[in-house]
This record gives structure tokens, C-alpha cells and sequence, in this order.
């Protein structure tokens, strides 16, 4: 496996968010989609994720909508430090001590001084007024962070899924981050632009498949433990290699490390153009 650490600009929170190392083998891939996983489990990292706090975990996510990592972090962490950890300190006796309820100090909070705390992340009007209605649903539904966090550690996944999908803001990839990421739940792969792009463009996946259709594949043809690293793993490879309008293979085939698992769907190299996958069937 490559000494590459995952980055801690990422929605995961890199190797301190939660979650273990873990190996695998490499060499009993019984789909090419796990022969995929498996290349990128070597060239980049291989963990086993769970153990975010499962309310952070979904404020960060919502924050990450639309915008890179580069942009949302710096919001996740601005948040955190007015409405987290800095009024722990200042509420606790012991400055050591974290009592904040996240879920109630985001509840209260003022939308527009929201708003201009995470203003990097984009869209920051949007997300302060879903961060604020999520606290209140967490208060209203469980009561608080914690209880919510053991919620979605202890119950049934698809109950969890489908309890945070009907949370207004709250899409597939979101909720599945929460259950990745917080729950540590293996088969669970969310599907991000990245994601959605690399598996059509490899022919893993149909060219017209929705978000949800790409998903269905992945967690039916790659093995459970597998799924967390390969959603990860895969966003750095799109990030480096498959990128959406000049992939490596554009300008010559041998630059990417997946040439010869993938069908080039929606790239030509003799003639430059990048489409997507699903304009191929028009």
C-alpha cells in the first residue's frame, strides 16, 4: 500500500477522523469494480472509517454541498471554533472540559452570523438556514447531539438513511457520509460528483445511471469493508487522474493507472472532447 496519508482536507477529516487502518487483499477481486478499489487501496490508503461525532459529521457534510473541500473546511472549522469548542471554554469551568451541545448552540444561533461564519463554503445563506433547521429537527427528534449520534451508531442503517432523507437539505450522499463517516458502517459507498463521473466514464456502471443508480452498483459489486476507502480513495483519483474535462488518458493513455480497467466512456483522445457518459447515448 502507498505511504500517502489522506488528506485532512477532506469531508472523512483524513487520519484524524475517526476510523482505523486496515489492509486487504488485493489479489481475489471477483468484479472489476473491486479490482478498481483494490488498485486504488494500494496507490493511495486503505481505512476502515466510523467514530466522528455523528452531528458534526452531518454539519460538515452539508457544508461540503457543491464546493470543494478547500473551501468548506475552512467554514467547518470556523463554525466549530464560535459555536463548539469556543463556547466550551468559555461556559466550562474546566478548560479542558467540552458541555456544548452542538445541536443546541446551532439551534440558537443568529442565521446571518451563521452565515458570515461560513461564508467560504458557498451557497452560505442556503446552508446556515439547513444547518439551523437540522439542529432543531436533531433537538425536536432526539433531544440532542449525543442521542442523535446514538441513533445513528446503534440503529438499523436503511432506518438511519431513511430518517435523514427526510430531513429537508439532507441528500443520498449526505446521509450515507453520516453513516459512513459517524456510523462506521460497511456497504456503504456515497456518491459524489467524483463518484458519479469515474464510474460511468469506466463502463462499471451505465453511462445514464443517476446518482443513486451508480451507488446501487458499487455497493452490490464491491465488498462491504471496501466501500469507505473506495469513496474516498476514488474522489483523490478524480481529483489527480479522472478529472471531469481533461482526464489523463485525454493526452495519453499509459498516464493513467486505470487504462486498462476502463472503457473510456464520453472521452475520445483522437479528437480531444469530453463528454459525459450519458450524452454517448444520444
Amino acid at each position: 500500500m502507498s505511504d500517502d496519508s489522506e488528506p485532512t482536507i477532506n469531508i472523512s477529516g483524513g487520519t484524524d477522523g475517526g476510523g482505523v487502518a486496515a489492509e486487504f487483499d488485493p489479489a481475489t477481486a471477483d468484479t472489476r469494480a473491486e479490482e478498481v478499489v483494490d488498485r486504488l487501496g494500494e496507490r493511495y490508503w486503505q481505512k476502515t472509517y466510523g467514530g466522528q461525532d455523528a452531528f458534526t459529521c452531518l454539519v460538515r457534510t452539508i457544508l461540503s454541498q457543491n464546493t470543494s473541500d478547500k473551501a468548506s473546511q475552512p467554514a467547518h472549522d470556523a463554525l466549530i471554533e464560535r459555536y463548539g469548542d469556543a463556547a466550551s471554554r468559555h461556559e466550562s469551568d474546566d478548560a479542558g472540559e467540552s458541555d456544548v451541545d452542538l445541536a443546541d448552540s446551532l439551534a440558537s444561533a443568529e442565521r446571518s452570523e451563521l452565515a458570515e461564519t461560513i461564508s467560504s463554503a458557498g451557497l452560505y445563506n442556503q446552508k446556515s438556514e439547513t444547518i439551523i433547521d437540522t439542529a432543531e429537527w436533531v433537538l425536536e427528534t432526539f433531544g440532542s447531539a449525543a442521542e442523535f449520534d446514538a441513533y445513528v451508531k446503534d440503529e438499523e442503517p436503511s432506518a438511519v438513511r431513511e430518517t435523514l432523507l427526510s430531513v429537508r437539505g439532507v441528500g443520498p450522499k449526505t446521509a450515507d457520509c453520516v453513516l459512513l463517516f459517524a456510523g462506521g458502517r460497511g456497504g456503504v459507498f456515497p456518491v459524489d460528483t467524483h463518484v458519479h463521473r469515474i464510474y460511468r466514464r469506466m463502463g462499471i456502471a451505465p453511462p445514464d445511471a443517476d446518482h443513486e443508480g451508480v451507488r446501487t452498483v458499487l455497493e452490490r459489486d464491491v465488498p462491504a469493508a471496501k466501500c469507505g476507502f473506495a469513496h474516498t480513495a476514488t474522489i483523490q483519483f478524480g481529483r489527480e487522474y479522472c478529472t471531469a474535462r481533461k482526464p489523463a488518458c485525454l493526452d495519453d493513455p499509459e498516464a493513467c493507472p486505470m487504462t486498462d480497467l476502463c472503457d473510456q466512456v464520453g472521452v475520445y483522445p483522437e479528437t480531444g472532447e469530453v463528454i459525459d457518459p450519458a450524452e454517448t447515448l444520444e
